[in-house]
C-alpha cells in the first residue's frame, strides 16, 4: 500500500482504496492511503513547524531541491507516463509529454527561486527609503484535479515550495499514483521534513479539512464550479487568500476566410484530444454560415476516423473517460443533445477488448447556443457546432457563457484576429491554435465563472504564493 507523507515520515491512513485503470478495470495499479482529518491537522502542524526554516532558507537551496526534482523527473518520464497513462487513461503520448512538462514547470520555478526580488522606490520624504519586498504567505493548501494529474501539481507546488512556502497537498481521489510518485521524487531529492506533505484522500473529508484549518494561510484548487465556490465561501470564514480554477465552455471560431486544413487540426485537437477531459476544450464550434458546410463535412469525416483505445496502444488517439461516472455524465449529455434537436454525430458508448470506459468523439451539429448541451461544461469528447451569419453575431455567442477560460478564433484577417483577441471574455485567447495547450512560463486562468484569484503559472504565480511587504527606513 502507498502511504501518505506527513512530516517526512511515511504513514498509513485510517483507511485505503484501490486504484483501477479505467482502460481495462481488472487493471489494479494499486491501493493507497486514504487520511483522516486528524492526520491533515498533523500534516498542517509539520508545515506550520517547518515554515521558519524553509522560508529563511536561502534561493539557492530552494532552487536545488527544485531542479533536482526536475532532473529526476525527466529521467522517469517514460515510466511515469506509462504510469499516468493507466491511471488518467490519456494516450501515452500525451502522458510521457504531461511528465516532461512537469519537469520544466519544477526547472522554471528552480530558476525563479533565484531571482525573486523586490523594488527600491524612493520616498516622496526626504532622507526616506522605501523597500517592497515579497514573503511566503506561508502554510499553502493545495487540491488538484484528476486530468492533468503531474502537471498541475508541479505547476502549484513547484511556486509554492520556490517562495519558501511549506505545503499540504491533496491529489484527486480517482489519480493517486502519480501525486504519490511526485511525493517520493520531491523525498528523495532531500526536500526536508514538513515542507511538503501528501495527504490522498476524498474531499470530503481531505480536501474540507484543509479548507476548515485555520493554520492554513492560502489555498489553490482546480477542479469543478460547485466544489470551488463552496471552499471560497469556506476560506473566507478563517481568511485564506484563495485561487480557483474551474469550469470552462470554450468557444472555437471558425470564420469564412479561415484556412480549413488549420481550422479543422485546431478543432480537432481541441474538442477531443486528452477524451475531451480538458477544461480549456473547445466545446463550443462557432462556425461562420460561409464556411459551414465544408467545415463539419471535412471535421466530422477526421472525428469518425480517430482511433479510440488502450492508451498504451501506438496507435491509440483517443483513451477512455476517466470512469464510469463521468462515461454516464457523457452519454446523458449526448441523450440530452438529441432531445434539445441537435443532430448527433458519434458519442456511443464502445465495447472493446478490454472492459473500461470507452466513448466515440461526439459532435451536436445544428446546435444553439441556448441548449443545455451548449451551455453545461460536460467534460468528454463532446463539441456543439453553431453556425452563425458573421464576425459581430460570432464574438456575441463566443462571450454567451457564464465562463471565460479560453477562446480562439481560426481567421486569415488580421482584424479578425485583433477584434476577438481585444473583445473576447476569456482569460487566454488563441489565434489559428486549438483553445487547449499553453505554456508553462506565461500566465493561465480566466474570467467570470471559470477563474478566481490572481493567475496561475509563470512570473504571475507570485502574485498568489506570496505577500508584499513595504518598509521604510529614516537614517536620521
Amino acid at each position: 500500500m502507498k502511504l501518505n507523507l506527513i512530516a517526512g515520515r511515511w504513514v498509513p491512513g485510517e483507511e485505503q482504496a484501490a486504484n483501477f485503470n479505467p482502460a481495462d478495470v481488472s487493471d489494479v495499479i494499486g491501493h493507497f492511503a486514504r487520511a483522516s482529518e486528524s492526520q491533515v491537522d498533523t500534516a498542517v502542524l509539520a508545515a506550520r513547524e517547518a515554515l521558519p526554516g524553509w522560508a529563511g532558507a536561502s534561493p539557492q537551496e530552494r532552487a536545488d531541491l527544485l531542479e533536482a526534482t526536475a532532473q529526476r523527473l525527466l529521467a522517469r518520464k517514460d515510466d511515469i507516463g506509462r504510469l499516468l497513462a493507466r491511471e488518467e487513461g490519456k494516450t501515452l503520448v500525451e502522458a510521457v509529454a504531461e511528465t516532461a512538462r512537469a519537469a520544466q514547470i519544477f526547472r522554471f520555478f528552480a530558476g525563479e527561486a533565484i531571482r525573486a526580488g523586490g523594488d527600491a522606490i524612493a520616498s516622496v520624504r526626504p532622507d526616506v527609503d522605501v523597500e517592497v519586498v515579497r514573503e511566503p504567505v506561508g502554510v499553502v493548501g493545495l487540491i488538484t484535479p484528476w486530468n492533468f494529474p503531474i502537471a498541475i501539481p508541479a505547476w502549484k507546488i513547484a511556486p509554492a515550495l520556490a517562495y519558501g512556502n511549506t505545503v499540504v497537498f491533496k491529489p484527486a481521489d480517482l489519480t493517486p499514483a502519480c501525486a504519490h510518485v511526485l511525493a517520493e521524487i520531491l523525498h528523495e531529492a532531500g526536500c526536508p521534513a514538513g515542507v511538503f506533505n501528501l495527504v490522498m484522500g476524498r474531499g470530503s473529508v481531505v480536501g474540507d479539512a484543509i479548507a476548515t484549518h485555520a493554520d492554513v494561510n492560502a489555498m489553490s484548487f482546480t477542479g469543478s464550479v460547485p466544489v470551488g465556490r463552496a471552499l471560497a465561501v469556506t476560506a473566507a470564514q478563517t481568511m485564506k487568500k484563495i485561487q480557483l480554477e474551474m469550469g470552462g465552455k470554450n468557444p472555437m471560431v471558425v470564420m469564412d476566410d479561415a484556412n480549413l486544413d488549420i481550422a479543422v487540426s485546431a478543432v480537432l485537437n481541441g474538442a477531443f484530444f486528452s477524451t475531451g477531459q480538458r477544461c480549456t476544450a473547445s466545446s463550443r464550434i462557432v462556425v461562420q454560415a460561409g464556411i459551414h458546410d465544408a467545415f463539419v463535412e471535412r471535421l466530422t469525416a477526421k472525428m469518425k476516423a480517430l482511433k479510440v483505445g488502450n492508451p498504451l496502444a501506438q496507435e491509440t488517439q483517443i483513451g477512455p473517460v476517466v470512469s464510469e461516472r463521468q462515461l454516464i455524465n457523457n452519454l446523458s449529455y449526448v441523450d440530452i443533445a438529441a432531445t434539445e434537436g441537435a443532430e448527433v454525430v458519434g458519442g456511443e458508448r464502445l465495447d472493446l477488448e478490454t472492459e473500461g470506459w470507452f466513448q466515440a468523439p461526439a459532435l451536436f451539429l445544428n446546435a444553439n447556443n441556448e441548449m443545455r448541451s451548449s451551455r453545461d461544461e460536460i467534460f468528454g469528447p463532446c463539441a456543439s457546432v453553431i453556425k452563425v451569419a458573421d464576425f459581430d453575431e460570432a464574438l456575441s455567442v463566443a462571450n454567451d457563457t457564464e465562463f471565460g477560460l479560453s477562446s480562439g478564433i481560426c481567421t486569415s484577417s488580421l482584424k479578425y484576429a485583433r477584434a476577438f483577441k481585444r473583445y473576447s471574455q476569456a482569460g487566454m485567447v488563441m489565434v489559428n491554435l486549438p483553445t487547449a495547450g499553453v505554456d508553462y512560463h506565461v500566465p493561465f486562468g480566466g474570467r467570470k465563472g471559470s477563474s478566481h484569484g490572481s493567475r496561475e503559472q509563470g512570473r504571475y504565480a507570485a502574485e498568489f504564493y506570496t505577500s508584499v511587504k513595504t518598509a521604510y527606513s529614516y537614517a536620521g
